[in-house]
């Protein structure tokens, strides 16, 4: 059973037996290995503490030498690119670009994705070719289009040479810099970015005056008409939501948006093709096709059904997370109500469950305003005060 499979049915499992526990959860469970992470209305602590792994639990040193590691462009083989310029904080932890851009302006294929809530994510990047938070934060020190280093040994050696690292590296894992300590100190940072406490979340506790009525009639078209939950689970009962609230099933799915792409329909039969070969030779080869990003997930699983799917975003903070899909190609939450609205891009392998629905005018318009709903008060205040900051610092 795969990773998400698992996933899946652990959720189902919280769902059925765990939930009278989260409502009733008292807030003074104790902190996670001596870390007590603040978490907002809406994200429990079982939720929270169920996605660290126990082979690095969180501590506040690890979190604070991940916090600085994060926005050290000294990882960049020139110095230039940080984890944070493709995860500003002023931009919900995105960048506001198309695609990424890595050293020398090096354009990536793929949009940088929130990392808001990423620790609850079953795998990580676009494809899944991560298995964790850990995984993902050794994959950019080495490729060539993001920080560009030659080695994980070169980013550990330049570490070393800095005192106020080695100090700190041993303080929180009693040795020198290693890039699996980096990793590890990464992730640990990156599982403190929770954001909840949305109109939504208060909406779910009871304050019925949280939504605005279009966004009311939005929550109603998502769960129902609109047919969003399918991917974007939500509960009607809000047991699911309650439980895991995230709004993604976790899933990986061809919506059409690769198909966009004029290269994608050759690619797609170059994938039909690889899939037959069991030595996995003719896929290595295709992965390292022009465009061939455009086949998603199918690079990892080689599975078919994979072949131009990409994994359903968690819909949180969306508002402020522009542009949006996996190649950033949509720039307004109402460009992607209307390519829903009509069903995606027609393509062969498209997501079986992906129809037209019919919303007019003001029905997209509620359902935008549903998912602005989903914007937390702490990642809206972070991007308006960093933003704020970053302004005067250039001015002056």
């Amino acid at each position: 059973m795969n990773r998400v499979a698992i996933l899946k049915l652990v959720l189902v499992l919280l769902s059925a037996v765990v939930l009278p526990v989260l409502v009733s959860a008292d807030d003074r469970i104790p902190p996670v290995a001596g870390f007590d992470a603040p978490l907002p209305l809406g994200i429990p602590r079982e939720v929270w503490s169920y996605f660290i792994p126990k082979d690095n639990p969180i501590t506040a040193a690890k979190v604070e030498l991940g916090r600085k590691l994060f926005f050290d462009p000294r990882l960049s083989a020139d110095g230039t690119i940080s984890c944070a310029s493709c995860h500003d904080p002023a931009r919900a932890f995105t960048d506001g670009k198309r695609v990424a851009e890595g050293i020398g302006g090096r354009s990536g294929a793929r949009n940088s994705p929130t990392l808001l809530n990423a620790m609850c994510n079953a795998s990580q990047f676009w494809d899944g070719r991560a298995g964790s938070l850990e995984e993902q934060a050794r994959l950019p020190l080495v490729n060539p289009d993001e920080m560009g280093n030659g080695s994980h040994a070169q980013v550990a050696s330049r570490l070393a040479a800095i005192p106020e690292y080695v100090k700190e590296f041993r303080d929180a894992f009693g040795g020198p810099p290693s890039v699996d300590s980096l990793a590890r100190a990464i992730a640990s940072f990156e599982r403190t970015l929770v954001s909840a406490n949305s109109p939504l979340d208060r909406f779910v506790a009871g304050d019925m005056s949280a939504l605005t009525d279009s966004a009311r009639n939005g929550l109603m078209l998502f769960r129902s008409k609109a047919r969003c939950g399918v991917c974007h689970s939500f509960n009607q009962a809000f047991a699911a939501f309650a439980t895991f609230p995230f709004l993604t099933d976790m899933n990986y799915r061809n919506t059409g948006v690769a198909a966009n792409n004029r290269e994608f329909d050759p690619l797609a039969r170059q994938a039909m093709t690889a899939s037959r070969d069991e030595s996995g030779v003719a896929l290595l080869g295709l992965s390292k096709r022009e465009r061939a990003s455009e086949l998603g997930r199918f690079l990892v699983s080689g599975n078919v059904l994979d072949i131009g799917a990409f994994r359903t975003p968690s819909l949180r903070n969306v508002e402020l997370t522009a542009p949006y899909f996996h190649d950033g190609s949509v720039g307004t939450l109402a460009e992607v109500v209307r390519f829903y609205v009509k069903g995606g891009v027609a393509n062969p392998t498209r997501d079986w469950q992906l129809e037209p629905v019919a919303l007019d005018e003001s029905e997209q318009h509620d359902l935008v305003e549903f998912l602005k709903s989903l914007t937390s008060d702490d990642a809206r205040r972070m991007t308006e005060s960093t933003r704020s900051t970053t302004s005067v610092t250039r001015a002056n």
